[in-house]
C-alpha cells in the first residue's frame, strides 16, 4: 500500500440513527457506530434484527426514512443524499440479493460507475479507456477464480448465487471505495467460494487502506477476515461490543447467552429462526444504476 493511502483517513460516523419503513414499520432504534479507515467492523445477529436494513439505509435507500439521527461521511452530513452522491463520495454496498440486470455487462456497468466516480470528484479527469479497463476487469475475474467471459455478460444473468457474490467483490476491487458496507457476502457460498472472496476482500482491504462493515450471521468468515470490532445486533441496536473473542464466543455459545444482556437494553426481547430461504430477483435496465453500485 502506498504511503498516500496510508495517510488518508476516512470515516463513516452513525449517530443515534433511528429509521422505519415507509409505511411506519420501526427497524432501526438509535445506532451508533464509527468506522475509520483500515478498520473492519463485523455485525453480527440474528435474522429481523436490522442488519440489512442498516447498509440500506446508509446507502439511501428510498423504501426507508430516518426519523432520528444523522449520518455524516468525512464531517459531512450525508443523510439526505441520493444513492449516487454518497458512491461518488466513496461508500459501496455489496448486496445481500444481487440484482440481474438484463442488457448491461458487467464490464460496461463498472466502467461508466468508475467513471461517475472519477468525474464527480473531478471533471477535469482523464476517464478509464475501454480496452484497458477490460483488462483489468479479465485479471479481478481470474483473481476470484471466474471465467473471463463472465464479465462480458449481462450483470448476474444466469448467474449463481456464488457467482452473484463474487461479482459484488469485483465490483468492490475496481471502484476502490473509502467505505465498504457488505451485507451477508458469505451467504450462498461453498467452503472454497469462502476462501477466495474472503482472501479478495483482504487484498482490497491492505490496497486501498478501506474500512469495512461486514454483515455475517456466521463466525466462519471472519476465520479468514479477521475484524478489529465485532458487533452483536438485535430489534434495530448494538446490544454489544468487543473483539474477535465476542464472535467466537457467539459461535459457541449462541444469541440466547446475550438475552440477558439484551434485555438490559430493550424490555422485549425474541430471537426467531434464521430462513434459508432464497430469492432470485430480476430487474429491467435502470440508467440510473450506471452510476452507481446501489
Amino acid at each position: 500500500m502506498s504511503t498516500s493511502k496510508k495517510s488518508l483517513q476516512n470515516s463513516l460516523e452513525i449517530k443515534y440513527l433511528h429509521a422505519e419503513t415507509q409505511d411506519g414499520l420501526k427497524i432501526l432504534n438509535g445506532i451508533n457506530l464509527t468506522i475509520k479507515s483500515g478498520e473492519i467492523h463485523a455485525i453480527m445477529g440474528p435474522n429481523g434484527s436490522g442488519k440489512s436494513t442498516l447498509c440500506k439505509v446508509l446507502m439511501g435507500h428510498p423504501k426507508y426514512k430516518i426519523t432520528k439521527g444523522k449520518i455524516l461521511f468525512n464531517d459531512k452530513e450525508i443523510t439526505e443524499l441520493e444513492p449516487d452522491e454518497r458512491a461518488h463520495l466513496g461508500l459501496f454496498l455489496g448486496f445481500q440479493h444481487p440484482l440481474e440486470i438484463t442488457g448491461v455487462t458487467l464490464s460496461n456497468f463498472l466502467r461508466h460507475a468508475k467513471n461517475a466516480c472519477i468525474k464527480a470528484n473531478n471533471k477535469d479527469a482523464k476517464t478509464v479507456d475501454p480496452g484497458d479497463f477490460l483488462k483489468t476487469m479479465k485479471k479481478k475475474a481470474q483473481d476470484l477464480k471466474m471465467d473471463e467471459k463472465f464479465v462480458s455478460r449481462s450483470v448476474n444473468e444466469g448467474s449463481s448465487g456464488g457467482e452473484r457474490k463474487r461479482a459484488e467483490i469485483v465490483q468492490m476491487a475496481v471502484i476502490e471505495p473509502k467505505i465498504a458496507l457488505l451485507d451477508e457476502i458469505d451467504s450462498g457460498l461453498d467452503i472454497d467460494a469462502l476462501k477466495i472472496v474472503a482472501e479478495e476482500i483482504n487484498n482490497a482491504h491492505q490496497k486501498n487502506n478501506s474500512g469495512i462493515l461486514l454483515i455475517t450471521h456466521y463466525q466462519r468468515i471472519l476465520n479468514y477476515i479477521k475484524p478489529n470490532f465485532v458487533h452483536i445486533m438485535h430489534a434495530g441496536k448494538i446490544i454489544q461490543s468487543g473483539t474477535s473473542k465476542l464472535a467466537e464466543e457467539l459461535e459457541e455459545k449462541g444469541y440466547e447467552n446475550f438475552r440477558p444482556k439484551a434485555e438490559i437494553a430493550q424490555n422485549t426481547i425474541s430471537f426467531p429462526a434464521r430462513s434459508h430461504a432464497g430469492t432470485k430477483n430480476k430487474v429491467k435496465p435502470l440508467p440510473k444504476a450506471l452510476t452507481t453500485n446501489f
